[in-house]
């Protein structure tokens, strides 16, 4: 009897893989999740390992461009200054391992940004190269780990330069890994930071906050403004996949709470058709664990 022959563990190793990027994803998509913000959340390991998620972003750089120094801000999870967020390398590759993920998320609603010239976006998008993806540094805030991406959650400045410095960062795919570029702008259409990034069309996975927005988000019983909402992004803007952001619990945002049996039965059934829908985007991690929204969402469908 001929001996067959065994797979190799390459092929085992990129099997799992994708089994486990399976095992992430539902009817609903996937989820995508913000840490970083709560200390109480757990550790990135942890969220990771729930096997909810299929891209976590680390929230947030708050400082950089315009000559500032840049500021990884993880509340109370480590401290960069003193070397202590470098830990999370171990966290960042054991959810790369899972399939999952990991990208830093730049901006949030109080921080202190801006891009002042092309030149300076350019200085951001080495430095991000350097401390954070493929490149190399003395002082990568999160040790060895490379990222697979970047994620724009600008919520201030005018936008200026912010697509200067999506192509310049896109660029660096092209020296091996790629590098992913996401971005979470408001449901107003255009958004106020984010549009001109976004005419670029060099983002792959775009979630769009459905949430303290009352002009574009869900109210009870009605779906209609987030769903017209929704037509007009994903047919307006160029991206691989569009998601859903919404709050993990009515704490977690001012309005556009969303309870999960309504989102399952009432307004994904009306957006899911859609030929680039991605999934949810919840934010956040620690409001997520608190009301168990994932999982109940994950159930669900």
């Amino acid at each position: 009897m001929a001996t067959q022959p065994h797979p190799s563990p390459f092929l085992i190793s990129h099997l799992l893989l994708l089994l486990l990027a399976l095992a992430a994803t539902s009817h609903a998509g996937s989820i995508a999740v913000y840490w970083g913000q709560y200390t109480p959340e757990g550790s990135l390991a942890s969220a990771c390992n729930t096997g909810l998620y299929s891209y976590v972003n680390i929230a947030f750089l708050t400082t950089f461009g315009n000559g500032q120094t840049p500021v990884l801000n993880l509340a109370g999870h480590c401290d960069p200054s003193a070397g202590t967020c470098k830990g999370l390398s171990s966290d960042i590759k054991s959810c790369q391992s899972r399939g999952v993920k990991v990208l830093l998320s730049l901006g949030g609603a109080n921080s202190s940004y801006s891009l002042s010239s092309a030149a300076d976006a350019q200085s951001v998008a080495n430095y991000l190269w350097n401390n954070f993806l493929g490149g190399s540094s003395s002082s990568r805030p999160l040790g060895a780990a490379v990222l697979d991406g970047i994620d724009f959650d600008i919520e201030a400045t005018n936008g200026a330069h912010f697509d200067d410095l999506a192509r310049d960062l896109s660029q660096f795919s092209s020296r091996g890994k790629k590098v992913y570029l996401t971005a979470a702008p408001q449901c107003p259409y255009p958004d106020a930071h984010l549009n001109t990034a976004l005419q670029t069309g060099l983002f792959d996975y775009v979630w769009i906050q459905f949430y303290n927005n009352p002009s574009c988000e869900y109210t009870s019983g009605n779906i209609a403004k987030l769903t017209s909402a929704w037509k007009t992004w994903t047919s307006s803007v160029k991206a691989t996949n569009f998601f859903l952001g919404v709050p993990a619990s009515s704490a977690a945002a001012t309005s556009g709470y969303i309870p999960p049996n309504v989102l399952t039965s009432q307004v994904l059934p009306a957006i899911k058709g859609t030929a680039k829908y991605g999934g949810i985007m919840v934010w956040n991690r620690y409001h997520d664990e608190q009301n168990n929204y994932s999982a109940t969402v994950k159930s669900s469908v």
